[in-house]
């Protein structure tokens, strides 16, 4: 992580770290020159605005690493300059438009005029389509496959929501809608949990993450967004607007969550004391829109040299508080996080300023060489493009493109990284003797996180040459809600939840009263050990095996819903133990 401490209010841009306009180059022929100008060439000039001097901006030769910022007085100079001209110097700063200029190496008294942008929110402004971005964006396509791009139809959220399985049969209602919640009867048919079981005259509050362009509203209508009314109360009530239904949307709404979407949002707000979104304000109510009006175009990005003054240069986006709003969140106990990552993430070692990790390091991290992304014309692979060629893009440094399928639980090259698992064995007095650590030592949040379906399970298994397991002697064995690892040597890490009226545990409703009976999951750097001790024979090889499984749902629940999730193992040992030698020796 490269950042300053997080002020009161924080400008972000929710997990896209690319601006959205397109780059207008001086032109294809002048970029790709390698001529070399003078030596000790220096271009310098002002910042200004229609006020005066502007400091602090950020002054760049466009797609180079020729940096400099304005002073007080909004002077700048860039020295040493070794490119032949012309060369393009593009000026940003937080609040205003980004400009530029064509200029010569060598040119001195630029002056590059800024102009602010504007802070209001047009509510009727109508959200572009992803398509759109596709036609010069190249991170689109990673878009397409990223998770957020499926907030809105992802088959786990919308059973979840409404109480169905994959194939639309919906379980009975639970009566927690008229007071009297209870155990589902599984003497019926029954196809697990769901908010619309729950609470089936209400929306909730999962449009403010899932799918925030279903509604107009404004992002501080709480009342809208929360979705905690009643479908009856605004019906007949002027005060209270219709609540936000996540599901059955079309066009652009379904999009989920979408380039406009967090191209548009301007800020964040975090609770002093705590560094964290109000717990009643989840999602988009804890943002800040700037949707422009007729005719008007504004999009926020983290990249500074972008030559179109539609955008906006917004540092903040690099943030892990950018991830905040939707990442941190509690339901009806509000004393019980249930996503928890950003939180984690704070509270780890991964936050300090001058060690740490922002989440956009592990989750969109700079395009590889080899990436098709990269122009078929430098072979060697040096730069890149984060707008296509054909559409006016220039080349960049690879390091400052970022992968937009932000990787996460269903990338298994992730998971296999992210944390580190040490086996031993050895035979002492007739005894196989085991111990299994897990370091999470490369992870800035729990393991697992967000999500308390999610779950990791040990496994531990001792056999002999014939391969019959070993008895345990003394160990943990996983529980029930293990599914076919049941009894089973070994360890769960998982939060496990209570559904505090029925007394059910594993809860699976995490929307209704719930508390933590107990919470499993390794925290960023910590370390688990668990040890287990085996009857041995006294001849023939043993083999040691230990798994590390994650598991995206409990498999109970997955059968309920029709889930076809796979396993994904993270973290795979076997050892092998010889009695035979020991005995040599």
């Amino acid at each position: 992580m490269r950042r300053s401490w997080l002020p009161k209010s924080i400008i972000i841009l929710a997990i896209i770290s690319w601006s959205i306009a397109v780059v207008l180059p001086v032109s294809p022929e002048a970029q790709a020159q390698e001529a070399v100008a003078e030596p000790g060439q220096t271009i310098s000039g002002f910042v200004r605005d229609e006020a005066g001097p502007v400091a602090g901006a950020i002054v760049r030769i466009q797609s180079t690493h020729y940096k400099t910022v304005s002073g007080d007085d909004g002077a700048f100079v860039l020295t040493g300059v070794a490119i032949a001209d012309p060369v393009r110097v593009t000026v940003a700063a937080q609040g205003y438009f980004q400009n530029w200029a064509d200029v010569t190496a060598g040119q001195q008294d630029v002056v590059i005029t800024l102009k602010a942008h504007f802070t209001s929110d047009n509510t009727e402004y109508a959200w572009q389509s992803a398509d759109n971005c596709g036609e010069c964006h190249t991170a689109y396509h990673e878009w397409k496959a990223d998770a957020h791009a499926q907030a809105a139809i992802n088959p786990r959220f919308i059973t979840m929501y409404k109480g169905t399985d994959v194939h639309g049969n919906q379980s009975p209602l639970s009566g927690y809608s008229t007071g009297w919640p209870k155990l589902p009867d599984l003497s019926q048919p029954y196809f697990g949990p769901g908010f619309k079981i729950d609470f089936p005259d209400r929306d909730g509050n999962c449009a403010s993450c899932h799918t925030p362009m279903a509604s107009s509203l404004p992002t501080d209508n709480s009342c809208g967004w929360s979705g905690c009314h009643k479908d009856i109360t605004a019906e007949y009530s002027e005060e209270i607007p219709e609540s936000v239904t996540p599901t059955d949307l079309t066009g652009v709404a379904a999009e989920g969550i979408s380039c406009d979407f967090c191209h548009k949002v301007g800020e964040v707000l975090l609770k002093p004391e705590t560094g964290l979104p109000d717990p009643e304000l989840t999602g988009i109510m804890s943002m800040r829109l700037f949707r422009p009006e007729e005719g008007e175009k504004l999009f926020f990005g983290s990249v500074d040299d972008v030559a179109s003054a539609a955008d906006s240069f917004m540092p903040m986006h690099q943030e892990s508080a950018f991830c905040a709003p939707c990442h941190y969140g509690v339901f009806n106990n509000k004393e019980v996080v249930i996503y928890g990552s950003y939180a984690e993430w704070l509270a780890s070692p991964y936050s300090n300023p001058e060690t740490g990790q922002t989440c956009q390091e592990c989750h969109m991290p700079p395009v590889e060489a080899g990436n098709p992304l990269f122009p078929e014309d430098r072979p060697e692979a040096e730069k890149a493009y984060f707008v296509f060629h054909h559409q006016g893009g220039v080349p960049r440094q690879p390091d400052r493109i970022h992968d937009h399928q932000m990787r996460g639980a269903t990338d298994q090259e992730l998971l296999q990284n992210s944390v580190t698992m040490t086996t031993t064995a050895q035979l002492v007095e007739g005894e196989l003797q085991i111990s299994v650590s897990i370091t999470n030592d490369k992870t800035g949040h729990h393991v697992p996180t967000d999500s308390p379906l999610r779950h990791l399970i040990l496994v531990v298994q001792a056999s002999d040459a014939d391969g019959n397991p070993l008895p345990l002697q003394d160990g943990p064995v996983l529980p029930e809600w293990a599914g076919n690892y049941a009894e089973q040597p070994g360890q769960l890490y998982a939060k496990i939840l209570e559904d505090e009226n029925t007394k059910e545990a594993p809860a699976f409703n995490f929307w209704a009263y719930v508390r933590v009976v107990s919470d499993t999951r390794i925290a960023a750097m910590a370390t688990d050990t668990s040890q287990y001790r085996f009857a041995a024979p006294t001849e023939g090889p043993i083999t040691v095996k230990a798994q590390l499984i994650y598991r995206r749902a409990f498999q109970q629940l997955m059968e309920w819903k029709g889930w076809n999730d796979p396993d994904i193992v993270m973290e795979e040992e076997i050892i092998t133990v010889n009695p035979d030698l020991l005995s040599q020796d």
